[in-house]
C-alpha cells in the first residue's frame, strides 16, 4: 500500500506540538488500545471556561500523531462547548486530509479531548 500525506500532515507529524503531561491536569481523557495500536491520552487545565492548556502523549502512526498535533492547536483557547463541538472531520479537513486507509487512525483525538472536558467537569467546579 502506498500512503501519500500532503505537507501539513507531515509538519504536525515531525514537528508535533503541545506533546507532554500537564501536571495536576483539570481532565484527562484515554482513547484506544495499546494491545490492537494507536492509544492517545489528552490532558487539559481549564481557566475561565476555555482550554488553557492541552497537552498530550500518543502512540500511533504518523496520522494519529499528526491528528493529535492538530487537534490541540485547533482546540487551544477555545470555550469547552467550542471544543466539544470539534469533531473527527474537523480534524481532518484541518490538516488538509489524510489518504483513506489511514482516516480512522483520526477518530480518537477529538474522543480523548471530549472525554478530557467531561473529566474536568465531573471532578471541578460547577460552573464547568
Amino acid at each position: 500500500m502506498n500512503i501519500h500525506y500532503n505537507d501539513n500532515v507531515i509538519m504536525h507529524f515531525l514537528e508535533p506540538i503541545n506533546v507532554g503531561v500537564l501536571e495536576n491536569s483539570d481532565g484527562e481523557g484515554i482513547v484506544g488500545d495499546m494491545t490492537c495500536g494507536d492509544m492517545m491520552v489528552m490532558y487539559i487545565h481549564v481557566q475561565d471556561e476555555r482550554l488553557a492548556d492541552i497537552k498530550y502523549q500518543v502512540f500511533g502512526c504518523a496520522a494519529a500523531i499528526a491528528t493529535c498535533s492538530a487537534l490541540s492547536e485547533m482546540a487551544m483557547n477555545k470555550t469547552l462547548g467550542e471544543a466539544l463541538a470539534i469533531t473527527d472531520e474537523d480534524v481532518i479537513r484541518y490538516l488538509g486530509g489524510l489518504p483513506d486507509p489511514k482516516a480512522h487512525c483520526s477518530t480518537g483525538a477529538a474522543s480523548a479531548l471530549h472525554q478530557a472536558i467531561a473529566d474536568a467537569r465531573a471532578r471541578q467546579k460547577p460552573q464547568l
